[in-house]
């Protein structure tokens, strides 16, 4: 067998791996940056919808990307079994694994916006029909050979189709679930509902920028040249360039380095190159990490003012970032990097690719927020409502959805009885705790 094959493989496997542990940075950034009555429920519900997209990927969602079909969606090569691709490179079960990551992940991005107040099986169901009905379409258009690859949209490893259409679906669930209890006064005024461990949101940031390699580096399916070398750098600088920027707007705005901005300012960074890292100049690279860095502190003010409830500013880090990053390549792609489109209006291409980058965009955009609404309307009348109750929120998802806490021992001190009686924390980050729970 060639060598090159197999290095080849080898080298997306291990990105394959990179982008399916990003799940667990994913479970840790949205657990830290949500209340600890909800930490089980976030983290068993990311394992089993991770598990849905994987088991309909493999039934439909390569086929419907990848199949041979129209300009809109593929139709065949469903049920994939383990079959070789001709002219691909690598092993093709490992190209599939490596693609079932990239919708696993879009599908984790949406989630964001349901967290803390959906219904457990609102997720099961939503998981099933956006990596049928979503994710593949736009993935199809970009990345299968569809009407946006023909007009030469570039998106290397997908700000759009990764990023924004999970973000697009995160914007439709907060619209119809409405906000959280206590996000917002009679006055309209915001009330900042914090995560309820820092910690583990910064180690989440970590774990996604090292995934993200797998990610980025990774979509080259290529060792030839090593210019997946290449690709990370951009991918680091952008990161580090998010990371700064952020801290630096949030210093000077609101007066304190805010932690959970400076990390939303690294993902930012990454989700922005992600379109454009295989196609610009380090320095680009890292104007692109800055302007990130700041439109997400400016996105995140503008959704909360607009009371669009969004736990863990998916919108923003997903969406705004998406769009930017997309939109990058058409300013700042290279001649000889472009390998596909055109270059950008800094490099001589004129406003033609900068037009299909935003065309691409709106498209995508559009379609991921109409058809997850659409779909989350049905349910919402089929399934009587995407929220639970009122008590059941209050309470916590852990307990009204699963029976038991994510931080068992934690919750069973903090009630112990005592001389006056059983303790019940009131602390607003805390699960609220009836004296007859163990």
């Amino acid at each position: 067998m060639d060598t090159q094959f197999l290095m080849n493989s080898l080298w997306v496997m291990i990105s394959a791996v990179l982008v399916i542990l990003m799940i667990g940075g994913f479970i840790l950034l949205e657990t830290g940056s949500t209340r600890m009555k909800n930490a089980g429920h976030i983290a068993g519900k990311t394992i089993l919808t991770f598990g849905i997209s994987s088991l309909v990927f493999w039934a439909v969602g390569y086929g419907l990307i990848f199949g041979d079909g129209n300009s809109i969606v593929g139709l065949s090569d469903f049920f994939y079994s383990g079959y070789e691709m001709e002219g691909l490179g690598l092993s093709g079960s490992v190209f599939f694994l490596f693609q079932l990551a990239f919708a696993g992940i879009s599908l984790t991005i949406a989630f964001g916006g349901f967290a803390e107040r959906a219904k457990l099986s609102v997720y099961l169901v939503f998981a099933l029909l956006f990596s049928v009905l979503v994710y593949p379409f736009i993935a199809h258009w970009i990345w299968g050979g569809g009407w946006l690859a023909e007009h030469g949209k570039q998106d290397f490893a997908g700000s759009t189709v990764v990023h924004l259409t999970g973000a697009m679906a995160a914007l439709a669930a907060t619209i119809l679930l409405k906000p959280r209890i206590g996000k917002y006064n009679k006055d309209g005024s915001a009330n900042n509902i914090e995560g309820h461990n820092q910690v583990f949101t910064a180690l989440s940031v970590l774990l996604l920028w090292v995934g993200w390699f797998g990610f980025n580096a990774g979509s080259t399916i290529s060792v030839d040249g090593a210019f997946f070398g290449f690709v990370a750098l951009n991918t680091n600088l952008a990161a580090a360039a998010g990371t700064v920027a952020a801290m630096v707007i949030s210093w000077i705005v609101v007066g304190r380095a805010d932690v959970p901005m400076m990390l939303n300012g690294a993902l930012a960074g990454l989700v922005a190159i992600t379109a454009s890292c295989a196609f610009v100049e380090t320095w680009a690279a890292v104007v692109i990490g800055l302007i990130s860095g700041l439109l997400v502190f400016y996105s995140i003010r503008f959704f909360e003012n607009k009371k669009i409830d969004d736990p863990i500013f998916a919108l923003s880090v997903h969406g705004t970032a998406g769009v930017w990053g997309t939109i990058s390549t058409g300013f700042f792609a290279t001649p000889e990097l472009a390998a596909v489109g055109q270059p950008g209006l800094f490099y001589g291409g004129g406003f033609e690719q900068l037009g299909v980058q935003a065309m691409g965009v709106f498209a995508s955009g559009a379609f991921a927020f109409i058809v997850s609404f659409i779909v989350l309307s049905i349910m919402k009348l089929a399934m009587k409502g995407l929220r639970v109750t009122e008590e059941e929120e209050i309470i916590g998802l852990d307990i009204s959805e699963h029976g038991s806490y994510g931080y068992p021992e934690l919750v069973n001190s903090q009630s112990a009885p005592t001389p006056s009686g059983p303790v019940t924390n009131t602390s607003k980050n805390a699960p609220l705790i009836h004296s007859s729970h163990p």
